[in-house]
């Protein structure tokens, strides 16, 4: 066997490695690639800041070394005029009355894929970085679809604080039009304003905080105040005028309606749907045309989540007439006990399949805290859709 000269080893350079260059010799497997994990994790951590926006809307907490985590509630108190000589020793009835909520952490939520070592060098693109936006984007669209669920559930809940003379405001659900046999009203914008206003009358009478409060709507109906009715009626009135040309038309025209902030989101309930909801106007559709080739991930039921999952996220039913959530951070809570992560095999088990597992992984929970800090939208029916959970 010939023995290889060391003098002739070349100074090898890896692009993946920690260290530059090891002049004369070699780069462990793990070594090589240590840099290229990093890449791979901030790609899904990207991938799932840029798909979530309910993360930073709700009150977030993380948990260690536990299963679940309490919320306290504070009711309101009274005030009285002192009596000299009088000892203060406290409200004589004890207020104010106090409640707790408890938010458990669901199972593990993953998402995965094997990348084949031959694939990746043959590829010409990058393969990694392109798998790890979509795992991003999984656990993303499943984070924002559990918070928005618990929110609604806020909006049908009475307070937990019911204490005599001292029961605290609970959720306010508003219809969209008056309508009962169509959903058609919720793309309309004089409707949806008027919804509006209504929403932030009701949480100012409610004491609910006017910071942070915001509304989340299905892109359609988000188009539709910026579109207006043609330049007059209620919608014209909400373009921001000092966004011109393409900001205007990316849809980053509506900025508030009545203090509320607005985003679009496809991971809304909506109708029964996520985001979406195609078909003849009926009560529980809005009469929006298919524009075809929608794929299979567009408008997906909802599934009933309360059978898998830790928290009661409600069955598909619960949300057959739902347009929209207008709500303060205070509303809903989520409690995580593994944030966003990625883990890559590497070593002998890459060497043995010849690949990599790459998983990227989440452990949360999400619940209502204070329901008179959420508002449901709903249409088609003058029935307020039923509380769960």
């Amino acid at each position: 066997m010939a023995h290889q000269n060391s003098s002739l080893l070349t100074s090898l350079t890896a692009p993946g490695a920690n260290n530059s260059t090891r002049a004369g010799g070699t780069f462990t497997t793990t070594e090589r690639r240590a840099l290229f994990l990093k890449l791979f994790s901030g790609e899904m951590f990207k991938g799932f800041q840029r798909n979530t926006i309910a993360r930073d809307l709700v009150t977030k907490r993380t948990l260690k070394n536990g299963k679940s985590l309490q919320f306290i509630y504070t009711g309101r108190t009274t005030s009285e005029y002192h009596t000299p000589g009088q000892s203060i020793l406290g409200n004589s009835d004890n207020a104010p009355p106090v409640a707790e909520k408890t938010i458990t952490v669901d199972d593990l939520l993953i998402s995965s894929a094997f990348v084949y070592e031959l694939d990746e060098t043959l590829s010409h693109y990058d393969l990694r970085g392109e798998i790890s936006k979509k795992i991003g984007y999984a656990l993303a669209e499943n984070y924002d679809r559990k918070i928005f669920r618990a929110i609604t559930k806020a909006a049908r809940k009475a307070s937990p604080v019911t204490k005599t003379n001292y029961v605290e405001p609970g959720g306010t659900q508003i219809q969209v039009g008056t309508a009962t046999n169509s959903g058609a009203e919720a793309y309309d914008p004089d409707k949806l304003v008027t919804a509006f206003y209504d929403a932030a009358a009701a949480l100012d009478e409610k004491g609910v905080s006017t910071e942070g409060r915001v509304a989340v709507l299905n892109p359609r109906q988000y188009y539709a105040l910026i579109k207006g009715l043609d330049g007059s009626g209620i919608g014209a009135y909400l373009v921001n005028r000092d966004e011109q040309g393409d900001a205007l038309q990316s849809g980053k025209g509506v900025f508030e309606i009545a203090g509320i902030k607005i985003y679009k989101s496809m991971n809304i309930p909506f109708f029964g749907k996520f985001g979406t909801k195609y078909g003849t106007a009926s009560a529980t559709a809005p009469g929006t045309t298919d524009p075809g080739n929608t794929g299979s991930f567009v408008g997906d039921a909802m599934g009933d989540e309360h059978n898998v999952t830790v928290n009661d996220y409600g069955q598909e039913a619960k949300f057959n007439n739902t347009c929209g959530l207008i709500f303060q951070k205070e509303a809903a809570g989520v409690v995580e006990a593994i944030g966003p992560q990625v883990q890559v095999t590497s070593g002998d088990v890459s060497v043995i399949y010849q690949g990599d597992v790459i998983l990227g992984r989440l452990a949360m929970g999400a619940d209502y805290l204070n329901p008179a800090a959420a508002v449901e939208l709903f249409c088609g029916t003058a029935t307020k859709p039923a509380a769960f959970g």
